[in-house]
């Protein structure tokens, strides 16, 4: 399967091989169990404003910036455009309920996954959309030495952010590697499509409520089950990467 996979990617993208010096890796839902404190917080933040939507219609929304879920929501809801400094604000009361739910934990295999990727050479790159701070601030004391902060892409840096292919693309330049030469680590629909729209071999981790079936129609490489269930398969996947042709 993992052959299959990668020839296919080859074939697509007319390069040689695949020869992994940087893993981009997703934030929340990939490194931190956080996705049901986001949905929580974004449902309490909107509800109040009118928006009629179950709390799990925020899981599709995974991967976009802040502010570019505000804008989409709106418009999609009530054909409204919203400014820079509303979203601003609407943010802030997103940021408010989400410190005041419980504690978020690392995600389960998570460090493993990241001692397998660093173990065999390749470098961690950090890119995620999400600008929330009290998870940023985080990171260092969670996973620390493994995201140097030159290394790291977030909402704060990009103009258009997931599903555009921007994040990826710049998480790229930043580790200074060609698109052949990374993996994307992913877990959410927009993210795999930024990845792959950055012609990047992208791997989703299915760690929340969304089908399985929906990470490869969005055009995922590889899907796995769970991220224990990944991380005992990088070492095994990066080797069967760097000799595949």
């Amino acid at each position: 399967m993992e052959n299959i996979a990668i020839k296919n990617y080859l074939l697509q993208h007319n390069v040689p091989c695949i020869t992994p010096k940087a893993a981009l890796i997703d934030m929340d839902g990939v490194l931190y169990d956080s996705m049901k404190n986001h949905v929580e917080a974004w449902y309490r933040t909107l509800t109040p404003m009118g928006f009629k939507c179950s709390k799990d219609e925020f899981y599709l929304y995974e991967g976009r910036t802040g502010a570019s879920t505000i804008k989409y929501l709106f418009d999609k809801h009530f054909g409204k455009q919203v400014s820079d400094d509303e979203c601003a604000e609407i943010y802030k009361i997103k940021e408010k309920h989400f410190n005041a739910l419980e504690k978020i934990v690392p995600m389960p295999g998570a460090d493993l996954m990241l001692q397998r990727i660093i173990g065999n050479g390749i470098r961690p790159v950090l890119v995620t959309g999400s600008g929330q701070g009290s998870l940023l601030d985080r990171l260092d004391h969670d996973y620390p030495g493994v995201f140097e902060q030159q290394y790291k892409v977030t909402a704060y840096d990009v103009k258009i952010g997931k599903p555009s292919p921007e994040p990826y693309l710049m998480g790229l330049s930043k580790a200074g590697v060609k698109a052949n030469e990374a993996i994307v680590i992913e877990n959410a629909p927009l993210g795999v499509v930024s990845g792959t729209a950055a012609q990047i071999f992208t791997i989703a981790v299915n760690t929340g409520p969304i089908p399985a079936q929906a990470l490869i129609e969005a055009g995922a490489d590889m899907v796995f089950p769970s991220m224990p269930d990944f991380a005992n398969h990088v070492d095994e996947l990066i080797h069967t990467l760097k000799i595949t042709r």
